[in-house]
């Protein structure tokens, strides 16, 4: 099956970024299906990091958890990223389309999945004393997925190194920016709709 196919290769390409993402674009060695599937296993490590986690490491008041939002904290900064992935490298020559950029994207995202599921069984087992090495592996499947992004981008859109450091931050500043219009919009929205139905209610009591 080609999205088992797909999962299976991400064991390679965390070890061999640049011939896997490499690989990954010229030799479609990725689908998007794998990719969704990644994400998606990721919204369920995050959710089964606040619910299972031991108490010894867990500060999450489980009263207050809302699995919603759980899930967007996953799939909505993904989204920004590569609206603004595509979106910048569009403007500076990338050569990465937004299938190669969610693929991509999503890979590098691997890390924090394989390292952080099976840490949540062993925060159960563990001793405050030993929590040194769940916080280094927690860390560590942070700067591994952060170091894959960059290696992704660079490998997708045929940057330098530099020129990828470059853009992973106006990348990062796009994001804001996305955000930031949103929130001016929906505010906008609201006030429209508030004075319509101001109005509304003005002439129905003159009537």
């Amino acid at each position: 099956m080609e999205v088992l196919r797909g999962l299976r290769y991400v064991f390679y390409l965390i070890f061999h970024p640049f011939n896997g993402f490499w690989d990954l674009k010229h030799e479609k060695k990725g689908n998007l299906g794998s990719a969704f599937v990644i994400v998606g296993l990721l919204g369920v490590t995050f959710i089964l990091r606040r619910q299972a986690t031991g108490f010894i490491f867990n500060t999450v008041n489980l009263l207050e958890l809302n699995i919603f939002v759980e899930i967007m904290s996953v799939i909505l900064p993904f989204a920004l990223w590569c609206v603004a992935n595509w979106s910048l490298t569009t403007l500076l020559d990338g050569e990465g389309s937004i299938k190669d950029i969610i693929i991509t994207s999503a890979y590098a995202l691997a890390p924090l999945v394989i390292i952080n599921l099976p840490l949540i069984l062993v925060s159960n087992v563990i001793t405050l004393d030993e929590g040194a090495f769940y916080y280094f592996f927690i860390s560590l499947s942070v700067v591994w997925a952060g170091a894959l992004m960059l290696v992704g981008t660079s490998v997708v859109h045929q940057y330098s190194m530099t020129k990828t450091l470059f853009c992973t931050v106006a990348i990062v500043i796009g994001m804001g920016l996305i955000i930031f219009i949103g929130l001016l919009f929906f505010s906008l929205i609201q006030q429209v709709w508030s004075f319509i139905y101001t109005v509304y209610k003005e002439i129905s009591l003159r009537l």
